[in-house]
């Protein structure tokens, strides 16, 4: 899958902006020979020009290269600086900063204009020419030459990218950088206070009690101070909890961004993709200036690429299919979303052939993943729920479009499992098909139910919660051996939530007439993947907005539990999982496995840690490498890659070379003595071209060797697979 490396152009400019500052401040302390200046200006240009490169950023490249090359002479003693020379850099940082400019204004590389041709031979000179007599004559005041020579005097200036008056400005920016893990960590805190809320919501409680029971004694001398501290405690409480609620918004809305970062490059997508297969296809876009968490939108763009594809692929007719069809050459793919309360809702939709129900169940008995008996008896809905199993695609000939990149297992992890949210599919032959995707606004506090059962608390995330309902008596019933109960139209399984969990306590009794206490059975209605099922519960406790922290290392695989909440009087609760506990409902009814709960053979996640010194970098490498399917790790230097990769265990390490602190080939050296990574492949991506560079990364042990400036996302991505020992999983 192709990333659009222009939306990447934002972070560029914010990135070389900071590196041009800091080269700026050092520039004037040159000539003092300050060699932690020389350092941080090398290490800043040579960041500009890997980042320039990656984004085929040629005219930035080409100063940012000379302008790396003149300080590494001065970094190794080579050269040495004199004004003339520190005004020659000054001016490469005048034309650097113009250009950064221009691209910030139009945000298209396209837009900038070609180097000044002196300026590059200036800067180029200095380079080619560093004899003993060049650096002379740098480093002592001029004298009359016989014959011509270049000279390091600062060209005529160009003119700035940016047009209109040659007056200086100043760059005023309403944007502050903020590091992301410094962003989630305030959001994580914030997400803390308001969960811990609930311990003050406890205490009023408990004063509240005892404000009750000291009213009974009206003679009591305190009671009414108790009473109107009581009633001061409740207004504070209800205060802060609203500028609580109010901060917690505003605090999550510094990481919300519209969907149109997924949504706009969809329109090129679809018309490039139905190209490619012979089809016509536009794309109509509705919603996309509706926002969500930055978390959620990183991990959005796959799914809706792959949907987009299957669309095209699989939805959408030929021209001459449409037309024999009565429809419109054209096909019509819709992107739209809207809000629902607290949720998102995106649908996919297509106005091609629709699902061909009968072929799915047919594909899904060739390929061994139900038997032929059991796909008879199929649903729509559990035929539909077929095309989420790894592996399984209507085609049989894998092509560049099809069969391919993230699967629907994959997309349905990543929503259900990863963004804790839903999806469903509804199909109409010949009229197309439509996925919906239901998503929080954030992950950082979710709404949770509390309930009571056998003397112990659990928790339900509220996405999975369809209803509560009390169900009297004569609203229990018994069909083919099972207790159900009716909700609307249909019949859903009831069965206690002590029985399922296997909890102590008195033995389960059948859901019989004699069974049933005056007031009826409390149950709590949960839906996963369109089934429905009704949890006896005891008692409904609350219902508060929480942090769900993540299961301890060793107990993380339990499939019944999907975190942890703490409540006010400090109590962990577990967060139970729907889909796991409809599963064991199937099975304690000596039902068959769902179909979309069986253990196929896993798919590849490789774990990749990618060391670079670039943000930017550090960035687009990791969205390439995560649509192609890997896990991705990232470390901002070199001891920071060599203390995580210490720390983890990565299947690949992906480095640069120029990093501060340790580089790229002392990273590698270091790992190959490392007996887990003796063995495991370690990717070079660099800016550094020459041959000796090469040499010596292939000499401390590095598997391959990749230029930044030849960079194909192809490329890389088929390096690392062919070094992991990837089979059929080809982009």
């Amino acid at each position: 899958m192709a990333i659009d490396l222009k939306k990447f152009i934002g972070r560029f400019v914010e990135e070389a902006r900071e590196h041009l500052r800091q080269i700026q401040g050092g520039l004037p302390i040159l000539e003092a020979g300050d060699q932690t200046a020389l350092h941080a200006i090398f290490r800043s240009a040579h960041t500009i020009k890997g980042s320039a490169r990656l984004l085929k950023l040629e005219p930035v490249t080409a100063i940012a290269h000379r302008v790396e090359d003149v300080m590494a002479l001065l970094r190794d003693g080579t050269l040495g600086c004199s004004p003339e020379l520190g005004a020659l850099l000054q001016q490469a940082m005048d034309a650097l900063s113009g250009m950064v400019d221009r691209l910030a204004e139009t945000g298209d590389g396209s837009a900038l204009s070609s180097p000044d041709p002196a300026l590059l031979a200036a800067l180029e000179a200095v380079v080619t020419q560093h004899s003993t007599e060049l650096t002379s004559a740098v480093t002592a005041p001029a004298l009359p030459s016989p014959s011509p020579a270049p000279s390091l005097a600062p060209p005529t200036p160009p003119p700035r990218e940016n047009t209109g008056s040659n007056a200086p400005r100043l760059q005023q920016s309403e944007t502050v950088r903020v590091r992301l893990g410094k962003l989630d960590e305030l959001i994580k805190l914030m997400g803390e206070l308001v969960s811990s809320h609930a311990r003050m919501r406890q205490r009023l409680v408990e004063i509240d009690l005892i404000d009750h029971r000291m009213a009974t004694d009206a003679d009591h001398p305190a009671a009414m101070d108790v009473h109107r501290f009581v009633q001061q405690l409740r207004e504070d409480v209800l205060d802060q909890e609203s500028l609580m609620a109010e901060l917690h918004d505003k605090t999550l809305m510094m990481r919300m961004l519209p969907l149109a970062i997924v949504f706009e490059p969809a329109e090129r997508l679809v018309r490039d993709l139905a190209r490619s297969v012979g089809k016509q296809a536009i794309c109509v876009v509705h919603g996309a200036e509706i926002e969500l968490d930055r978390r959620i939108i990183d991990k959005l763009a796959d799914p809706i690429i792959h949907l987009i594809r299957n669309a095209i692929d699989h939805g959408l007719e030929s021209v001459d299919a449409r037309q024999t069809a009565g429809k419109p050459a054209q096909g019509r793919l819709t992107l739209a979303a809207r809000q629902e309360s607290g949720w998102v809702v995106i649908e996919v939709s297509d106005d091609g052939a629709g699902i061909p129900l009968d072929g799915v169940r047919r594909r899904g008995v060739q390929m061994g993943l139900i038997a032929e008996e059991k796909a008879a008896t199929l649903t729509e809905r559990e035929t539909l729920d077929l095309i989420f199993l790894p592996g399984f695609s209507t085609n049989t000939l894998v092509t560049d479009l099809s069969g391919r990149g993230v699967g629907m297992d994959v997309v349905r992890q990543t929503i259900v499992e990863d963004l804790r949210g839903g999806i469903e599919v509804s199909t109409r032959s010949g009229h197309g098909s439509t996925f919906a995707l239901r998503l929080p606004l954030s992950l950082a506090v979710m709404r949770v139910l509390l309930v009571e059962t056998t003397g112990m608390t659990f928790g339900f995330t509220a996405q999975y919660v369809s209803e509560l309902k009390r169900v009297p008596a004569e609203a229990a019933l018994t069909l083919a051996g099972r207790e159900v109960i009716i909700v609307g139209n249909e019949f859903v399984p009831l069965v206690a939530l002590s029985t399922l969990l296997d909890l102590p306590g008195p033995p389960a009794r059948p859901f019989g007439r004699a069974s049933i206490l005056a007031a009826g059975l409390l149950t709590v209605i949960v839906v996963a993947r369109n089934e429905k099922l009704a949890l006896v519960v005891d008692a409904l406790l609350d219902e508060h907005d929480m942090v769900i922290h993540p299961l301890p290392e060793l107990i993380r695989k339990m499939p019944l539990v999907a975190g942890l909440v703490v409540t006010g009087s400090n109590a962990l609760v577990s967060v139970l999982h729907p889909p796991a506990l409809l599963e064991r409902a199937r099975r304690l009814r000596g039902e068959p496995a769902h179909p979309a709960m069986s253990d196929p053979e896993p798919m590849r996640h490789d774990r990749v840690l990618v060391v670079d010194d670039s943000l930017n970098t550090r960035e687009i490498e990791k969205d390439v490498l995560e649509a192609c399917g890997f896990r991705v790790t990232l470390a901002e230097d070199g001891p920071d890659g060599l203390r995580q990769a210490m720390e983890g265990e990565f299947d690949a390490v992906l480095t640069d070379v120029e990093m501060p602190g340790m580089d790229g080939f002392t990273l590698t050296e270091r790992l190959r003595s490392e007996e887990k990574y003796r063995n495991k492949p370690i990717v070079i991506l660099t800016s550094r071209e020459r041959e000796e560079d090469k040499r010596r990364g292939l000499k401390v042990g590095a598997d391959a060797y990749l230029v930044k400036g030849d960079f194909s996302q192809g490329n890389l991505v088929d390096t690392l697979r062919q070094l992991l020992g990837w089979r059929g999983h080809t982009q």
